[in-house]
């Protein structure tokens, strides 16, 4: 058995540097893995252990470079034709058909799970109940189904739906027993931090149930940028017909605001956020050449962005402002920036020697670790003066678990760019972070309001 496991490792490992090069498709892919696992299995039966059966297999498979030239010449109009054109195979053509059905199917679902509260007089628009209800359970209408998707997508047999189902099941059960006070600060955190920790215990259906696997996490890593970056994109389309609905609307005298208000929007990004997840599935060679380029024009952008608050701040000689509002900017601020860091680590060859890029990413990661210490010392002197209350508190400690990780990727960062270290150790570290931010967001959810008496 753990003969086995190392040879899927290694497998894993190959497939992941094989996804790196833009010019292959995910199809492209499963059908060189097929060749590679035919390989194997022939070799094996030849007499050769596993470890002899991967190497000459891989080498019978040509150099990796060679192979992406190759794919790149021969499919170089794949980036709009794919959007478009259906696939030439009958097989495939049904099972991409069957898929984006239990998308779209997934989709409605969601939207109308949104508005199932309705049939039992919670409204969008209503009082402070009801107001509060969404703000605690509107993940947990829409990110089961999410889930729900990779679910069956990646065929998980019963203990690994467990572990998909069960979090989501004890979360509906914490958030909705607690005795909150109505829109407090505790049930605003925990409803802020729930998503996060849905987010991530609903990875394991995306990465087939390996939780462990260093190269799975990487994969949830990248599989969130993209997701967010098509989720923009309908965002983006959605508000212009959002925009022409009630234009076209006022022509004639109609008011279709109320609609536009009560179903267009809470059922339209309902069944964005699961479409965009079948999106990133579908058309992965395309964001695949998207996505990094967004990440080299902001990665600097957010640098100029940093050493000018920075500077701006020694200038005028002015601290931090600390209130709720600009406690949660900070914080969406800097997670970001350490979005940009992972969705960068998660695109780059680990192989390639360090570059310019690289060292515009240390100093943005530098910037952001210098103003995560600027935020955390308004925060302590904050508290000192005032004590301690449920947002501060959380942005405290979220401060203190990005201080943390930025410090650390600084380090392993400029050890790499000083060739004193490798850059699979920044990877590693990465993915062995995300379950702290699990842990984090259950606290924030399950603890904080024990802690400050349901305020």
């Amino acid at each position: 058995m753990k003969e086995r496991q190392t040879i899927e490792d290694r497998i894993l490992q190959w497939r992941e540097h094989l996804q790196r090069h833009e010019a292959i498709r995910a199809v492209d892919v499963e059908e060189l893995e097929d060749h590679l696992r035919s390989q194997i299995s022939t070799l094996r039966e030849g007499g050769l252990s596993d470890d002899e059966a991967f190497l000459v297999a891989v080498k019978r498979l040509g150099d990796l470079n060679a192979l992406s030239h190759e794919f790149a010449q021969g499919y170089s109009e794949r980036l709009w034709k794919q959007l478009i054109v259906p696939s030439a195979k009958g097989k495939s053509s049904t099972g991409k058909q069957r898929e984006a059905l239990v998308a779209v199917g997934l989709a409605v679902a969601a939207g109308v799970a949104v508005k199932i509260p309705q049939l039992f007089g919670v409204r969008f628009e209503g009082a402070h109940d009801d107001e509060s209800f969404y703000v605690r359970n509107i993940s947990l209408l829409i990110l089961p189904m999410l889930a729900a998707f990779f679910v069956w997508k990646r065929g998980l047999n019963r203990s690994d739906m467990m572990k998909v189902g069960l979090p989501f099941l004890i979360a509906a059960l914490v958030i909705n027993l607690l005795p909150f006070t109505q829109l407090g600060s505790t049930e605003v955190l925990a409803a802020l931090h729930l998503p996060m920790a849905l987010w991530i215990t609903g990875g394991i259906a995306y990465m087939g149930g390996r939780w462990n696997s260093q190269p799975q996490r990487m994969n949830l890593v990248r599989f969130s940028g993209e997701w967010f970056i098509y989720l923009a994109l309908i965002a983006a389309g959605g508000g212009v017909l959002t925009a022409f609905t009630i234009f076209t609307f006022q022509s004639i005298g109609l008011d279709a605001e109320p609609f536009v208000q009560t179903w267009l929007l809470p059922c339209g990004v309902a069944g964005a956020i699961v479409i965009s997840g079948w999106l990133v599935e579908a058309k992965q060679s395309i964001i695949e050449n998207m996505a990094p380029v967004l990440t080299r024009l902001f990665t600097p952008l957010f640098a100029i962005l940093l050493i000018s608050y920075l500077a701006a701040m020694l200038w005028s000689g002015r601290g931090i402002l600390v209130d709720r509002n600009v406690l949660i900017g900070f914080d969406l601020l800097l997670a970001l920036i350490l979005g940009l860091l992972l969705y960068s680590i998660s695109a780059r060859d680990p192989e390639a020697p360090p570059n310019m890029f690289d060292r515009l990413q240390l100093l943005l990661v530098v910037s952001a670790l210098l103003v995560d210490i600027l935020a955390l010392w308004a925060i302590s002197k904050r508290i000192s003066e005032f004590g301690f209350s449920p947002n501060k508190t959380a942005a405290l400690g979220e401060n203190l678990i990005l201080l943390s990780n930025l410090g650390g990727s600084a380090i392993l960062y400029a050890s790499f760019l000083l060739k004193r270290g490798a850059f699979h150790t920044l990877e590693r570290w990465q993915t062995a972070y995300i379950p702290v931010y699990l842990i984090w967001a259950g606290i924030v959810v399950a603890l904080f309001p024990f802690i400050f008496n349901f305020q």
